[in-house]
């Protein structure tokens, strides 16, 4: 957090289509060292503006805020219109966390890391599960040779269709569907452990949520990356839960190695009941905020970076090509 004696640092949110949007901006607004503005184009009024905050319209009005611009902009905008808010980020020289999937095609992704660059900007991607204290350990386990070799993985990112957000089961805007919003935040977990996957064969269907998602959307994947090493890792990237769960849904991991295993639950400190849940702990959203605006105030981007987002992009555009063809798809080395 920045002293006393530091300018405060300008940041707008693009959008609040995405819901994580109002999280980051309690975030913003509970350090008390930012100057926030929201932009709401889509009309979707559900910010309040706090300490710090205020609400404007459009993007324009957000990147007019101040006489300079802001130092930092939070892409929360649907899926489809990341690449053209990073790229103008990146012409304007400010700094951008984006949302994840980074972009809905691998072309995108790569012209919004490339565009900022070359500008010297900072780009992350926003997986605040990266700063979950299991994940962690894991990473540390596995690190330090505590599970042996590890040969295989199995993760879930199940949730609820999101409500009240057409737009996610829209593949012109999404990207796709169950798919495209549940297999990164895993497949980056991995990515920072293991590296990039040599290949991946994927299958999905519509059987759950099939009247609400949109015609183009999968509600239902797995999918399945082989690594050199021969490890394999399996994500459940499913809109499985049930309309009358009490949360959006959770992550689990589960690692096997020939010394030993281990299973992580990044959302398992919680309370509840019947229709309960109360979540308690870090919060990964603030801790991703947190690393963000330390990456704005050094000029040094940390993870998860605009390169792992761009990396899981690949994932998942190798995972829709293998549904499609019914095979599994190598990934080109870098």
């Amino acid at each position: 957090m920045l002293n006393q004696n530091t300018p405060r640092l300008t940041v707008a949110i693009l959008s609040i289509a995405h819901t994580h949007a109002l999280s980051y901006a309690a975030a913003l607004e509970a350090r008390g060292d930012v100057d926030l503005v929201v932009s709401d184009p889509e009309g979707f009024g559900e910010y309040r503006t706090g300490p710090g905050g205020r609400l404007v319209p459009s993007d324009e009005d957000a990147w007019n805020a101040w006489p300079d611009g802001p130092d930092a902009v939070i892409v929360t905008s649907a899926n489809a219109h990341h690449r053209d808010q990073v790229l103008e980020a990146a012409r304007r020289g400010v700094h951008v966390l984006c949302e994840k999937p980074l972009a809905t095609t691998v072309a995108d992704a790569e012209a919004m890391v490339d565009a900022c660059r070359e500008a010297g900007v900072v780009l992350m991607t926003a997986f605040p599960v990266h700063f979950a204290p299991a994940v962690e350990a894991l990473r540390t386990a596995v690190a330090e040779g505590a599970l042996g070799q590890v040969v295989g993985l199995t993760g879930t990112n199940n949730g609820l269709l999101p409500a009240g957000r057409a737009w996610f089961s829209d593949a012109e805007l999404s990207g796709g569907g169950a798919m495209v919003d549940h297999t990164v935040h895993l497949a980056a977990i991995l990515d920072s452990m293991f590296g990039a996957p040599r290949t991946v064969h994927a299958v999905s269907n519509r059987i759950l949520w099939a009247d609400t998602a949109g015609e183009d959307a999968e509600t239902g994947g797995l999918v399945t990356l082989t690594y050199d090493s021969g490890l394999v890792a399996t994500i459940d990237c499913s809109w499985s839960q049930p309309k009358n769960s009490p949360t959006w849904g959770g992550l689990t991991l589960q690692a096997l190695g020939t010394g030993g295993q281990m299973h992580i639950d990044a959302f398992a400190q919680h309370v509840g009941g019947q229709g309960q849940w109360l979540a308690y702990g870090p919060n990964y959203d603030a801790l991703l905020i947190d690393a963000f605006l330390d990456a704005v105030s050094t000029g040094e981007a940390v993870e998860p970076t605009g390169e792992t987002g761009l990396r899981t992009v690949r994932i998942v555009a190798a995972a829709q090509e293998s549904v499609r063809t019914g095979q599994p798809v190598t990934l080109e080395k870098d």
